[in-house]
């Protein structure tokens, strides 16, 4: 009989090629269905603020190819640890941003919109309504809602090319102009959207954006801003639809809301409105338009505790869906673009 110590001397390890393990699970919701790319962890030791720092470039190059990114099952538990992967995304999260409530657990992370339950936001792109945006906006599932509440997403370039030729060139060389109304008790205030409360700053911010002020009432602001309609992306070269017009267009509120607002405010005292660029009225007819072209390329899926959506926001509208029930987004902005700076380095429509 051989000696035990010879005989585990004669066992050789096998060796394991590390190079072909890959930490991370790609998939898609559907074989034609490519927003959102969903990752989910191959194994349970994944850590994912370390795997993103590392793969960064990698994760930039899917995100652009497919306008926006799913991480699932990676057991984020909290809004501290969803700023880390939201920063680790980033080159730098936007902290001051006045029209979301903060989170009190995360400093540069946001409460979802304020909006009652039972009505749909509808498609935006987070702050194109402005001369500066957030290139990425990121959203944490912290509760489900009973019913409802999932955030519709859709590819803006999919939006622009399937318009009417007429109606995409009309936002494309025409441009829009947003106008908002902030009066006491209704929205945001102005006090805090500008986090001052000193007018004079307010209108030293709005002179340096090229935003038109004026004080109206005894302590009402008016703004308005002139904005692209749609964008070249400055890493694809790709146009996309890249506006807010449903969120400020009176014909997209519905008739009870509406009816409420008109009894109350005059068509230019409306908190929201918009036109084209030139000041000209938007047509009913594009606006039904648009929402049906918007419907058609919208994706939806159903939120699971711990789930973290990345998107390009030049790349990717978002929405909120009315639901029931208790439901918690939190939300993260990162890398502002600056619309004037982008214009001049050429990446124009």
């Amino acid at each position: 009989m051989p000696s035990l110590g010879k005989s585990l001397g004669s066992i050789r390890r096998k060796a394991v090629d590390l190079s072909q393990f890959k930490p991370i699970r790609e998939s898609q919701l559907s074989p034609e269905e490519t927003l959102p790319l969903i990752m989910e962890p191959a194994s349970d030791q994944v850590d994912l603020v370390e795997w993103v720092r590392n793969n960064r470039a990698e994760v930039d190059q899917k995100s652009a190819k497919h306008g926006g990114i799913l991480f699932r099952g990676f057991g984020l538990k909290d809004a501290r640890a969803f700023q880390e992967v939201a920063a680790a995304l980033t080159n730098e999260l936007f902290a001051d941003y006045g029209d979301l409530p903060k989170e009190s657990l995360a400093e540069k992370v946001y409460a979802s919109t304020p909006y009652p339950e039972d009505k749909m936001i509808l498609y935006h792109n987070e702050s194109s309504h402005m001369s500066s945006w957030p290139s990425k906006i990121n959203f944490f599932c912290m509760i489900v809602a009973k019913e409802g509440g999932a955030t519709p997403i859709v590819d803006c370039r999919k939006v622009y090319n399937s318009l009417d030729p007429t109606v995409r060139d009309a936002f494309t060389n025409k441009g829009l102009t947003y106008i908002r109304n902030f009066c006491e008790g209704l929205d945001v205030s102005w006090q805090r959207f500008f986090s001052t409360e000193d007018k004079a700053v307010v209108e030293d911010h709005c002179r340096q954006a090229g935003t038109t002020c004026e004080w109206t009432g005894k302590n009402n602001l008016r703004i308005s801003q002139r904005c692209r309609g749609v964008l070249r992306h400055p890493v694809t070269g790709e146009m996309s639809f890249f506006n807010q017009v449903q969120l400020h267009h009176v014909h997209c509120l519905d008739k009870e809301t509406l009816d409420a607002m008109l009894s109350i405010f005059s068509r230019e005292d409306l908190p929201r409105d918009v036109t084209y660029g030139d000041g000209t009225p938007i047509e009913d007819s594009v606006m039904d338009h648009i929402g049906e072209i918007y419907e058609k390329h919208a994706v939806r899926f159903q939120y699971q505790p711990g789930d973290m959506v990345s998107l390009d926001n030049m790349l990717v509208a978002h929405a909120r869906d009315p639901f029931s029930g208790p439901r918690k987004i939190v939300v993260a902005l990162g890398d502002m673009v600056d619309g004037n700076a982008l214009d001049r380095a050429g990446h124009t429509a």
